[in-house]
C-alpha cells in the first residue's frame, strides 16, 4: 500500500481549499464564531480542522472511504487484518472490546492489574470478572504481568470463561509473554484481547518488546496518545483473525462510541502512522539510544535506581520497553509523589507516573536533547535538595498477595446495589460498592464487589496521609468507605 497517502489530512486540505461554508456542526464555523481569546490561545488551526467527517471530510453517503482508506493504511502498517479508530481513548475502547467477547452475565479473564477504565467496563458490561492476578514484584512494590501458566490454570478451572484481556505493558514498562498467552488462550478456543495502551510504538522498530497482532493476539487496543504522535483520546483496535467478529465489534462500538467524532483525532492518527512507516525505525531508534544515556545517567546518581532488564534475568517479565524509565527514589527519604511535585514545582519538568516508591518519565520519538539533559540535571538537582523535603509519614506498603482480594459479588451488582457509607476502622470485612484508585498510574487496589481486608486499608489511608491521590473513591480523603448495605 501506498503509505506516503494520508486520507484524512488530504480531505481536510481539500475542505480547506474548496472553501464550504457549512451550516451544521460544529458551531463555531470552522473558527468564525469561536472566542478571540481562545483562539489566541489554542491557535486557529485548531478551529479550522475541526470538521465533520460526514458532509465534510466526506459526504453523506461517505462514498469517498476517507476514514476506511485511513484504516486500511494503519491496519497494514502495524501487521493486522483490519483496524479502526476511536476517538474516545483506550478507555472507551476496551470496554468495547470486551463487550464484543463476553456478555453480560459471561466470564472473561482479566489481569488483575487493569487500569481503572477496565473495571468500569466490568460494572457497565454486567461481564463476570476472572481475575489472573499478576506477580507481584515485593522489592520493588509493583506488579508483574501474568504469565501463560497462570493464564491455563485458571482457564482450567473457569472452563466457560468467553476470552481474556491481557494488560501489556504496564505503566512501569513490564511486559507479558503475549504469544504464550495467546497460544493457552486458543488451546481452550478463546480469544486473547491486548490492552496496549502503552504499546503504540511497539510496531516499529526491532529492539522494542513484541507487538500483539505479530505474537498472535487476537485484538489489540492502543492509545496512540500515549507513546505515538497523535493527540489525547486517539486510540486504535486492530484485529487478526477470526475468533473476534468486525462486526460485533463495530455494532458494540455504535453502543458506547460518539455520534460527533473528531477530525482532529483522525487526521493526527493518520499523520502519525505515514510518519512511523517512513521515519519509525530512525525515530525511535533515537529514543531508544536517548533513553539509554538517561538510564547510565541516572544508575551513576547515588539515591537513584532505574528498573531496567534485570526484572528479565530474574523472571519477573517476560520482556521489559526500555523507553520507560521507573526510577525508585526510595533511598532519599521520600516518595515519588513528593518528587514528581518537586520537578514539577521548582523544574518545571512533568512527570508521567509517580507512585509511593517511583516516578517514571517516558521516553518518546518526541524527545530532543534539551529535554534529555533538563531531565538528567533536574534529577541529579532532586537528589541534592531532597534532604530538605518533609519526610513522609510511612506508607503501610502490602506484602505479596495482599492485595489479591476476594471478590464476593459481581461489580455490577455491589456497584448498583444499596450502599451504605462506613468509618474506615469498620470497613475491613465489607464489601466493597466502588473503586478506589491511586492514581497515577490508575491501577485500582479496591474494586467493587471485593471483600476489603485490614491490609488495603492500612495501605490506602497511610498512602493517603503521604499524599496518595484516589480520584474515584467517594470519600477522597478515605476517612470512610462506600460498601455494600
Amino acid at each position: 500500500m501506498d503509505h506516503s497517502r494520508v486520507p484524512v489530512l488530504e480531505a481536510l486540505e481539500d475542505f480547506r481549499r474548496r472553501g464550504d461554508v457549512v451550516f451544521g456542526p460544529p458551531g463555531h464555523r470552522q473558527g468564525r464564531g469561536a472566542d478571540p481569546r481562545v483562539k489566541e490561545i489554542l491557535g486557529e488551526g485548531v478551529f479550522a480542522s475541526d470538521v465533520l467527517d460526514m458532509n465534510g471530510l466526506d459526504d453523506r453517503r461517505l462514498s469517498q472511504g476517507v476514514l476506511s482508506d485511513a484504516q486500511e493504511l494503519m491496519a497494514d502498517a502495524v501487521g493486522a487484518d483490519q483496524a479502526f479508530f476511536s476517538t474516545c481513548g483506550s478507555s472507551l475502547s476496551v470496554k468495547t472490546g470486551m463487550l464484543a467477547v463476553a456478555g453480560p452475565g459471561e466470564k472473561l479473564l482479566i489481569s488483575r492489574n487493569s487500569h481503572k477504565s477496565v473495571i468500569a467496563a466490568v460494572i457497565i458490561n454486567g461481564v463476570v470478572p476472572v481475575w489472573v492476578h499478576p506477580k507481584f514484584d515485593a522489592e520493588r512494590h509493583l506488579a508483574h504481568p501474568p504469565e501463560p501458566d497462570d493464564v491455563r490454570r485458571t482457564l482450567q478451572e473457569h472452563p466457560d470463561a468467553k476470552g481474556m484481556l491481557l494488560i501489556t505493558p504496564t505503566s512501569w514498562g513490564s511486559c507479558a509473554d503475549i504469544r504464550g498467552v495467546a497460544r493457552v488462550c486458543h488451546e481452550y478456543g478463546v480469544p486473547l484481547i491486548v490492552d496496549e495502551a502503552w504499546g503504540a510504538h511497539l510496531p516499529f522498530h526491532p529492539e522494542l518488546p513484541a507487538w500483539g497482532m505479530d505474537a498472535e493476539a487476537d485484538m489489540v487496543i492502543t492509545s496512540v496518545h500515549k507513546m505515538g504522535g497523535a493527540i489525547e483520546q486517539s486510540s486504535v483496535f486492530h484485529l487478526k483473525g477470526d475468533r473476534i467478529s468486525a462486526e460485533v465489534l463495530k455494532q458494540r462500538e455504535d453502543l458506547l462510541g460518539t455520534t460527533s467524532s473528531s477530525s482532529l483525532v483522525y487526521a493526527t492518527l493518520d499523520g502519525w502512522r505515514r510518519q512511523m512507516v517512513e521515519q519509525g525505525e530512525e525515530l525511535l531508534g533515537t529514543a531508544l539510544a536517548r533513553a539509554r544515556r538517561i538510564r547510565e545517567a541516572v544508575t551513576a546518581t547515588d539515591g537513584l535506581s532505574v528498573m531496567g532488564e534485570e526484572i528479565v534475568r530474574q523472571g519477573l517479565a517476560f520482556e521489559h520497553d526500555p523507553l520507560k524509565l521507573s526510577i525508585d527514589v526510595r533511598e532519599l527519604g521520600i516518595t515519588g509523589m513528593q518528587a514528581a511535585e518537586w520537578l514539577r514545582t521548582t523544574c518545571h519538568v512533568d512527570i508521567g507516573s509517580a507512585d509511593t516508591v517511583r516516578i517514571c518519565p517516558q521516553i518518546t520519538h518526541g524527545d530532543d536533547d534539551r529535554a534529555e539533559a533538563l531531565l538528567v540535571d533536574s534529577l541529579r538537582r532532586l537528589v541534592k535538595e531532597a534532604g530538605t523535603l518533609e519526610r513522609p509519614p510511612r506508607v503501610s506498603l502490602p506484602a505479596p498477595g495482599d492485595l489479591e482480594l476476594e471478590q464476593a459479588m459481581r461489580p455490577r451488582d455491589a456497584f448498583f446495589g444499596s450502599v451504605e457509607h462506613v468509618p474506615a476502622a469498620r470497613a475491613v470485612g465489607r464489601v466493597a460498592a466502588e473503586t478506589i484508585t491511586p492514581y497515577p498510574p490508575g491501577v485500582p487496589a479496591v474494586g467493587p464487589g471485593e471483600v476489603i481486608t485490614q491490609e488495603v486499608v492500612d495501605y490506602l489511608t497511610s498512602g493517603v496521609k503521604a499524599g496518595m491521590l484516589l480520584p474515584d473513591a467517594a470519600d477522597q480523603k478515605l476517612e470512610t468507605f462506600r460498601v455494600v448495605a
